[in-house]
């Protein structure tokens, strides 16, 4: 299961976007939190180990996902802002 894990973030790294549709996919902590692709790259032994041996929960990944509809988040690391696929679902 964890291997399987590092194999979605270790995707996200070298695919940030989804094909087919071109969506941007952000790495998954285990908390919740998104990381960019930049930060996941640059952080990755760090994530690898403490996923493999979980010891430190910042830094447990859960998976990789398109962020589908919503209001822009941020990394968790770096506070660059991440898109959302369709934006806000409510905005006119």
């Amino acid at each position: 299961m964890k291997n399987q894990i590092l194999e979605k973030v270790k995707d996200a790294i070298r695919n940030p976007y989804a094909w087919p549709g071109g969506y941007p996919v952000y790495v998954v902590m285990a908390d919740g939190e998104l990381l960019c692709r930049d930060c996941a790259r640059s952080e990755y032994k760090l994530i690898a180990d403490n996923t493999l041996h979980n010891t430190q929960a910042d830094w447990v990944a859960a998976g990789a996902e398109i962020l589908w509809e919503g209001t822009d988040n941020y990394c968790a690391h770096c506070n660059c802002a991440l898109e959302s696929a369709y934006g806000e679902p409510d905005a006119d």
